[in-house]
């Protein structure tokens, strides 16, 4: 075995995706900023016990774990950036109001995500903190989506859920956290064999409930079949209230951007509490899900403060792979050679922000990655650029 080959899905990013991927970095955190949400960049190792207190078994499974030399304590390579950023409202900026905060990092997973999943995803999100109303879901969703647009995606679409139902309809039904958990994990994976056997011991009104769950996935009719077949009284109709609300406030934005529900889909971390949402977009013919969030009120909670809170995040690695490439960018091409004056004009013309690809000696006929539609050529004694179809005329 080759000295130099990588673990599994860990891979080198070589300069053209490289290149994609920071534009698309640019262009995200601009449209964050662009919303008022404010950078942060968390370590990319702390504590456990901060990483992981209170987000569940998945993300314990996918952290890798390491000995602080120093201390002796248990450190962690995060593998999601919500926790840390959550220490970051609680703790250090402890705001009263709404703060609004955005990241981009890796972040490192014991496993990957699927076949041709990383286990190095550079991670992309936005959070806003302190408030607890439908208008904060709402406006994650929309940076959500416009984020995507920012990248090139089109065909976008949105599907929404809330955690808030299988509570409802498990509502007076005391379980073991273990129970529950495995009910979770069969209607996410709508397995109908291990849901009906988990369910079988239950209230019937309440068995049937959880069967018929995942079967309510579909347009926006979804909610009404909900309102008639589950139980689960007042606290039920006001998850469907708001997951009605914020459809209606979606197609009134962007009519094109398609709206579905999934009311048995419970992936993602443990700290959702109310309303989640995938957004799907499209680079060419497939549709995949390219970003994840919700609302996590408990998230802070481990810090000390409890405060309202709803986020997305996606994978900027994912993201290149769907998103359009951009065009490369124009760049002037310029001869070596020790003459100050040619130094200068170099110097001045990367100062003014070109691109300026010196050509060494030797390397005349290289191919290059950058657009050099431009010479730099000496002229009566100047240096002056051209087009590249002047040089020869």
């Amino acid at each position: 075995m080759s000295a130099w080959l990588l673990p599994d899905h860990i891979a080198d990013v070589l300069p053209s995706e490289a290149r994609h991927i920071e534009d698309l970095r640019r262009s995200l955190l601009e449209a964050a900023r662009r919303y008022g949400y404010e950078l942060v960049i968390p370590p990319l190792l702390e504590h456990l016990e901060s990483l992981l207190t209170g987000t569940g078994e998945a993300l314990d499974l996918q952290t890798f774990k390491l000995v602080d030399q120093l201390s002796g304590r248990m450190l962690g390579l995060r593998a999601d950036t919500t926790p840390q950023v959550a220490r970051i409202d609680a703790h250090l900026l402890n705001r009263r109001g709404i703060t609004r905060l955005c990241y981009c990092g890796p972040v490192v997973h014991t496993r990957a995500g699927g076949a041709h999943g990383s286990r190095e995803p550079l991670q992309f999100g936005a959070e806003i903190y302190g408030h607890a109303g439908l208008e904060a879901d709402l406006e994650v969703l929309e940076l959500a989506l416009d984020a995507l647009r920012a990248a090139g995606l089109s065909r976008l679409g949105v599907d929404l859920g809330d955690v808030r139902i299988v509570d409802a309809v498990l509502d007076g039904c005391p379980l073991p956290p273990a129970r529950i958990a495995r009910l979770h994990a069969a209607l996410a994976a709508k397995d109908a064999a291990a849901l009906a056997a988990l369910a079988a011991e239950l209230p019937p009104a309440v068995r049937d409930g959880l069967l018929a769950l995942p079967e309510l996935y579909g347009d926006a009719a979804v909610l009404a079949e909900a309102r008639r077949r589950l139980p689960g009284g007042e606290r039920l109709q006001r998850a469907l209230d708001d997951l009605a609300w914020l459809a209606d406030r979606l197609h009134e934005r962007d009519p094109l951007v398609s709206v579905t529900f999934d009311l048995a889909d419970l992936r993602g971390y443990a700290y959702y509490t109310g309303v989640r949402f995938s957004l799907f977009g499209a680079g060419g013919a497939e549709r995949q899900e390219i970003a994840r969030g919700g609302r996590y009120d408990e998230v802070g909670a481990v810090f000390g403060r409890r405060r309202p809170a709803a986020g997305f995040s996606l994978d900027l690695k994912q993201l290149v792979r769907l998103a359009p490439a951009p065009a490369l960018r124009p760049a002037i091409r310029a001869p070596w050679r020790d003459d100050g004056a040619l130094r200068a004009a170099i110097a001045q013309l990367r100062a003014a922000g070109e691109t300026v690809v010196c050509v060494l000696p030797g390397h005349e006929h290289e191919v290059d990655e950058f657009a050099c539609d431009r010479t730099l050529v000496e002229r009566d004694g100047a240096w002056v650029v051209q087009p590249l179809a002047a040089q020869a005329s």
